[in-house]
């Protein structure tokens, strides 16, 4: 947030100067200041009677030291940046997290966590069991992993799954023969796969509900529903769904709360603050990164919900391997590093296709004009960078999708490297064409991936896609 000057003078009262004639340099904790008459600021951090606050100046500026006008200074780079913030003690931001994890089971404090490559563990005795003994069940490699998500997530355990859907999977089974299941009629296909043909075979209710709409999912939460299935954004539509206020509807009639979270990511995230119970991400996408591994994880609410899904994980055998585990401890490091980019870049992309006379429609949170937005903000800290368009043509989207240099057509997103498809012919392709269209899911919507390549080679790649597609 950034700091008005009044908020800065109230900081820096107390600053107590020895003025002399000797020139000094700002460029570390303020109590350096004492002794100089002037300094010079600098792009830094800095630090004041347990505050801290960061500086990010277009230019270096100089100034007297009193306080008085170290705090105008400092305002007026606020006005020129809005990078002036100040923040407390407390806990770190997701990047410092995923840079300082440490390993509490190595012994020789290696910086990367080793890789337990092993499928059994060696026990100390014919009745006595070491913290370890199959891998199926445990590995400390996976175990590194599921603290640090758990601790992202400010979850009480994180569970790692060999993909997406065999976490979601596992989240099926806590609902029993007879008992319901309430879920959005705008999510993944690899989702409405599993909902539609694999779970109503053990008996359990399915009920499809426009999520945005808080009355139609009162009303389909029932005495038997044991769990209500979101995502938000949705995928490909982004629509918004209110956690809060569902979550609460919910829990009022005692059934369980998972959220999709695989669009956000845990930077952009936290939807068990928000009521959550359960959140899955498919650590595939943005957590690992790479398009080199595949990956799902369950981060959850409650150690005895918590304890029944590590059992199906087990029972199952589901868990992550050791090999992927350690990918993906290696990929997460950047996560918010890569998240911030490829944000940055949808966002001016999504304004380019917005204001293009080709494009009929944009789906993405960060348009001022989304219906959403305002619901979306007050429950994430960014709009992501997965979007959609539509051009009202399927030739024109085809078009667009062969035509483009730096996006590749593949499904999944999430990745470094900018993707594209059409939703209806890949991802969502397992979803009948009439329950397709009845959902607003059309032939000509276009669905992106933004990556970290500089934004202006995919605007113009973009731009010259819809200039030469057919008319």
């Amino acid at each position: 947030m950034a700091a008005s000057a009044l908020a800065l003078r109230s900081l820096f009262t107390s600053l107590s100067i020895n003025h002399t004639d000797k020139p000094g340099l700002l460029n570390g904790n303020l109590p350096l200041l004492s002794g100089c008459k002037t300094v010079v600021l600098r792009k830094g951090s800095y630090s004041m009677d347990g505050q801290n606050f960061k500086l990010n100046c277009l230019r270096d500026k100089e100034m007297d030291v009193s306080a008085s006008a170290f705090v105008d200074k400092v305002a007026e780079c606020s006005n020129e940046t809005e990078t002036v913030q100040i923040s407390d003690q407390g806990e770190p931001s997701v990047s410092t997290m995923l840079m300082n994890f440490t390993n509490d089971f190595d012994p020789y404090e290696a910086l990367s966590t080793p890789l337990y490559q092993t499928a059994t563990f060696k026990q100390p005795s014919a009745t006595e069991y070491g913290p370890y003994d199959y891998t199926r069940s445990g590995n400390p490699t996976r175990d590194a992993l599921e603290r640090l998500l758990a601790k992202l997530d400010k979850a009480d355990r994180a569970l790692c799954f060999t993909s997406g859907m065999a976490a979601l999977s596992a989240v099926t089974h806590l609902v029993g023969t007879g008992e319901e299941i309430v879920a959005g009629d705008d999510m993944y296909g690899g989702s409405d796969r599993l909902l539609s043909r694999v779970t109503p075979k053990s008996g359990v209710v399915i009920k499809r509900v426009d999520t945005t709409n808080l009355e139609e999912v009162a009303a389909a939460i029932g005495p038997w529903t044991k769990l209500v299935w979101l995502e938000s954004p949705t995928n490909p539509r982004q629509q918004i769904t209110d956690i809060r206020k569902i979550a609460e509807m919910a829990h009022a009639r005692g059934a369980l709360v998972l959220v999709d979270n695989s669009i956000m990511s845990p930077v952009l995230s936290r939807p068990l603050e928000l009521g959550a119970d359960i959140v899955m991400h498919s650590a595939t996408k943005f957590i690992a990164g790479h398009s080199d591994l595949m990956a799902g994880v369950l981060a959850i609410k409650g150690e005895s919900l918590a304890k029944e899904l590590y059992f199906l994980q087990n029972a199952e055998g589901s868990g992550l391997a050791p090999f992927d585990c350690w990918l993906c401890l290696r990929g997460i490091k950047t996560m918010a590093l890569r998240v911030e980019k490829q944000q940055e870049n949808a966002q001016k992309i999504a304004e380019f296709l917005a204001s293009h006379p080709r494009v009929k429609k944009v789906n993405y949170a960060g348009l001022p004009d989304h219906p959403g937005r305002s619901l979306h903000y007050s429950q994430a800290k960014g709009a992501g960078s997965v979007l959609s368009f539509l051009t009202g043509s399927l030739a024109l989207s085809k078009h667009i999708v062969e035509t483009t240099k730096y996006f590749s057509i593949t499904v999944s997103f999430g990745s470094v490297k900018s993707l594209i498809s059409l939703p209806c012919f890949m991802s969502h392709a397992s979803i009948p064409a009439e329950v397709r269209e009845a959902r607003g899911l059309t032939e000509d919507l276009v669905r992106i991936s933004v990556g970290i390549e500089d934004v202006n080679d995919l605007i113009a790649d973009l731009g010259n896609a819809l200039r030469t597609g057919p008319a």
